[in-house]
């Protein structure tokens, strides 16, 4: 890359974060004294309020450096499991599959809890049946 490209690319970055800084700034002192009577803010302060939430709530995702991340992790990860997968035997990978399966049940997170127990319960008895 160009060197004035990459000059080019450091202004627009830090005039998209002095933007940022300021929609914070704005939507602050837009909404906060009208509705909670807090205080107006600096920008100063808006960029302060920026570090504090991204130290609180995360760095959009990334964990423990550039490979790892997200929910489900980065590419290492990833790679970890594919080679754990391809040392297996086909016993254990079934088994790790009921694992899973058992564990990401789509009604272990029903909000309809009645008619999951009325299933249990079914399932029970007809285990008791057999």
């Amino acid at each position: 890359m160009r060197p004035i490209k990459k000059i080019g690319l450091i202004f627009l970055g830090i005039i998209f974060f002095a933007l940022v800084i300021l929609l914070t700034q704005v939507l602050w002192n837009n909404l906060i004294p009208e509705l909670f009577h807090g205080p107006v803010i600096s920008y100063w302060q808006a960029l302060g309020l920026l570090v504090l939430g991204k130290l609180l709530f995360g760095w959009h995702g990334h964990k423990g450096g550039w490979g790892g991340g997200g929910r489900w992790g980065g590419w290492r990860q990833r790679k970890e499991w594919k080679e754990k997968l391809a040392n297996m035997t086909p016993e254990q990978r079934e088994k790790m599959k009921q694992r899973f399966r058992q564990y990401c049940d789509p009604r272990r997170f029903d909000w309809r809890e009645e008619e999951f127990d009325q299933q249990k319960d079914r399932g029970e008895k007809e285990d008791k049946q057999v």
